[in-house]
């Protein structure tokens, strides 16, 4: 009955998310397969986190327009989630809430799916926020080195802070759901380390393009939004915004598990 009763609701937030453009098709059959498993096997309380994410993510990423006017040139995608951001964002929560079924006494999957999310989260606040900083942001490689706001790897004050923030409330709530306050502490610093996680591969790994024609660097592909053919620079190919906010999943839990057990 539950699992029942998890589909319908997954299915009614994915309708309503698509409804209201923050979602597109693909995103919202995907959304309903995560949210099926989420709510369906984790219950009402897996269920808080995973919407306090989706909704605060969608929020910031409509809010403060004028300050990010330039800037969806750098991003590969939009705020129209589509399926690759949400198994992106959601994948390694929904393996979580899975393993739940598989063992319902053990608290290694809550801890795993809440540091998850509460990585993706401080990421999402850290590029959505970031923006508000009055200096550019500098290259988490070469703090010396500043560069473009949106440039992937690109770190500021207000951007960490926003993180930190965004990971602590995934935690605040994780602990309250369980009355577990040991994981304030353990989630926040988890999801705060997988979001630097995802800065370093940005500014590493991921892979980046260039626009001949404005010249500027971006994560678009195969099109800038110029309507230019965008030239691979470096990073590896397969390594796009959406491997690189699931790898920003996965740190985040590895980080709470091994703080967890040891």
């Amino acid at each position: 009955m539950q699992l029942l009763l998890g589909f319908l609701l997954a299915i009614l937030i994915a309708f309503l998310a698509y409804k209201a453009r923050s979602l597109n098709q693909s995103g919202a059959i995907a959304a309903a397969f995560t949210g099926t498993i989420i709510f369906g096997i984790g219950g009402w309380q897996w269920a808080v986190l995973l919407l306090t994410f989706f909704i605060t993510s969608s929020v910031l990423s409509r809010a403060f327009k004028k300050r990010k006017q330039g800037l969806d040139e750098k991003f590969s995608k939009g705020h129209e989630r589509d399926a690759g951001q949400v198994f992106g964002n959601g994948g390694v929560a929904t393996l979580f809430a899975a393993l739940h079924f598989f063992f319902p006494e053990s608290s290694l999957p809550w801890v795993g799916f809440a540091a998850a999310l509460a990585a993706v989260n401080a990421d999402t606040w850290a590029t959505e926020l970031g923006v508000l900083n009055p200096n550019p942001p500098r290259m988490i490689t070469n703090l010396r080195k500043v560069v473009e706001k949106g440039t992937s790897g690109g770190i500021s004050l207000i951007g960490t802070l926003a993180s930190l923030t965004g990971s602590a409330l995934i935690a605040v709530l994780a602990s309250l759901l369980t009355d577990n306050w040991f994981l304030l502490p353990l989630i926040t610093i988890s999801g705060l380390a997988g979001s630097l996680v995802d800065s370093l591969l940005g500014g590493t790994v991921q892979a980046m393009y260039y626009c001949p024609t404005d010249k500027k660097e971006t994560e678009k592909y195969p099109l800038h939004t110029c309507g230019t053919p965008t030239v691979h620079i470096r990073g590896w190919k397969w390594l796009d915004n959406d491997w690189v906010n699931f790898a920003c999943g996965a740190a985040g839990t590895l980080v709470s598990l091994l703080l967890f057990l040891f």
